[in-house]
């Protein structure tokens, strides 16, 4: 910033500071992209444009604009206002500048917009789409897009994006397919393949994770960092962390993040001592981790039960790396110690948290405390949930789950009651299949599924094949006023018994079944899952709520420990 100021008051002591073009100058000096506090003269150059402006030239606002705009959002909006209070005209670079602030509606800026006669230009069209996709007005971003006369690949790339941050993965992949189909010319950038992959994690298709990549290569795309890093976190969430691995050592150029994205793979996979190693080998390459790094080497440690390699992590954060723990390092301690069974000092440790517990921490330790039988620490857990979050339906499930495992039917109905009278409704669980690009949906107890009776007749059979093999159905957390045998009915409805008997049913070539679920798999099902994948001699990946679990010959990749 010294050099901002000397330059300044140069300008000053010489008579300059009201020339315009003196003016110009000194501002693009000052956002020049090689100062030492970019940011810094950015503002100060903000500051001196409103106090002396330039009018008629919209450039050096424009260069204002474009370094603020991210860190300084106010400031920008400060700026473009300004501008149009003292006459200084707009053009097509303004717009889609001032749009990326995402603080202001973008129906306001549209709006004068269609007064200057801004709406036509592609620049503006594009910046637009974009902008209302980020607040989420799809429709408007679509209608805006429908209506352009000309399209070029950010026309596309704004679209794709906007439906994949959003949520809707399968029709940002449908438009990314229309783009193939009506514009043969226009070749997909690495931003566009961004979202696409994107798309294709959300789904964890890995046919379509197989072919992004494929389509990839074919287009001679490089393999940058950014692109490398999100084809490795795509295969992970796919489940197939042995490609992601692959792609990793394919990469010429690493940063923090390709690491990370392998470490966090890693860690879901059950494979904790190999992330672990990813996260050192890391560091003795010169990188330094950051919060993100230290949160994958926690889960990895949490996931395979490595207690002291994971106090070590943590306690480094702080006394070696100067990286202050935040929440969610702190939930990753407590689901450490926890999944360990070491309940007691879990507790212990959120009472010596430098930070206040929210609901998700008190939440992991409800589910730890279940998990191993102490019910008196479990009501006190799900005290402190009820202060902070009273209608998450997942608390109550575990706790009435609780009394269940202890026989406390009295207590168990009245959690059941509880849920009833505040109107909070259990979520179905819900499990997704993937088959030639097609998805098939499975809901607990729903029989909704065009194939819905053979595939429980089937199921049914596979249920007693594996109880020839040792299997016996875990009846503890059905509710305890029906018979054993209609309690090993509700069970055999599960959704991820279903999708796995309708693979079994209809694709007995298939060597590795797929599944996607949006709850935690429960004890029954996982025990199923073993026995399945050894009588049938099948490898079955299930990607739940928080992991993936690798049932091969028997046994599965978390050791049940989970």
């Amino acid at each position: 910033m010294k050099r901002v100021y000397k330059l300044h008051a140069t300008l000053i002591t010489s008579g300059q500071h009201n020339n315009p073009l003196s003016l110009r100058t000194f501002i693009l000096r000052c956002v020049d992209s090689s100062s030492p506090s970019p940011s810094d003269a950015a503002r100060y150059a903000a500051a001196v444009l409103l106090r002396f402006p330039i009018p008629g030239d919209p450039f050096p606002y424009n260069a204002v604009i474009r370094h603020v705009a991210l860190h300084a959002p106010s400031l920008a909006l400060v700026l473009f206002s300004h501008m149009h209070r003292t006459g200084v005209p707009f053009d097509h670079f303004t717009f889609p500048l001032i749009l990326k602030t995402q603080t202001l509606n973008p129906h306001q800026i549209h709006s004068l917009i269609l007064k200057l006669g801004f709406h036509s230009n592609i620049y503006v069209q594009n910046a637009l789409i974009n902008s209302y996709g980020s607040s989420r007005s799809l429709r408007v971003s679509l209608q805006l897009f429908d209506e352009m006369p000309h399209r070029d690949l950010v026309s596309w790339s704004s679209l794709i994006s906007s439906f994949a941050k959003n949520g809707f993965p399968t029709e940002a992949l449908t438009l990314f397919q229309q783009m193939q189909l009506r514009e043969s010319a226009i070749l997909p950038d690495g931003v566009i393949m961004l979202s696409v992959i994107s798309a294709v994690s959300c789904l964890g298709s890995l046919e379509l994770a197989i072919w992004v990549h494929a389509f990839i290569t074919k287009i001679n795309l490089n393999l940058t960092v950014p692109l490398g890093s999100a084809l490795i976190d795509m295969y992970s969430r796919c489940g197939d962390i042995d490609r992601s691995v692959k792609v990793f050592h394919e990469m010429p150029h690493r940063n923090v993040v390709t690491w990370t994205a392998l470490i966090n793979g890693l860690a879901v996979h059950g494979r904790g001592e190999e992330a672990l190693e990813a996260f050192y080998k890391m560091m003795e390459s010169g990188l330094k981790p950051d919060r993100v790094a230290f949160k994958g080497a926690l889960v990895a440690c949490s996931h395979g039960g490595l207690v002291e390699e994971g106090r070590q992590v943590f306690d480094s954060m702080s006394s070696v790396y100067r990286v202050e723990p935040e929440l969610e390092h702190y939930g990753c301690v407590v689901d450490l110690l926890g999944r360990a069974g070491m309940v007691l000092e879990a507790f212990e440790f959120v009472e010596g948290m430098r930070v206040r517990p929210n609901s998700v921490i008190w939440r992991t330790l409800l589910g730890a405390c279940v998990n191993h039988n102490h019910l008196e620490l479990a009501e006190r857990a799900k005290e402190m949930i009820n202060e902070l979050d009273p209608r998450h339906d997942g608390d109550y499930v575990l706790l009435s789950n609780a009394y269940g495992g202890v026989g406390k039917w009295v207590e168990k109905e009245g959690v059941r009651n509880s849920m009833r009278e505040n109107r909070i409704v259990k979520e179905p669980g819900i499990s997704l299949v993937h088959v030639d690009q097609v998805v098939h949906e499975f809901v607990s107890g729903d029989n909704s599924h065009p194939q819905w009776e053979e595939i429980t007749r089937f199921l049914g059979s596979v249920i007693d094949t594996v109880k020839l093999g040792g299997y016996t159905p875990n009846t503890s957390n059905v509710l305890h006023d029906i018979q054993e045998e209609e309690k090993q009915h509700c069970l055999g409805y599960h959704s991820e018994k279903l999708a796995v008997a309708f693979i079994l049913l209809y694709h007995r070539n298939r060597k590795t079944i797929r599944v996607i679920k949006n709850l935690r798999i429960c004890y029954d099902c996982h025990s199923f899952m073993k026995h399945v994948s050894g009588f049938f001699n099948r490898d079955i990946v299930i990607r739940d709520r928080s992991r993936f679990h690798h049932f091969s010959k028997g046994s599965c990749s978390c050791r049940d420990f989970w």
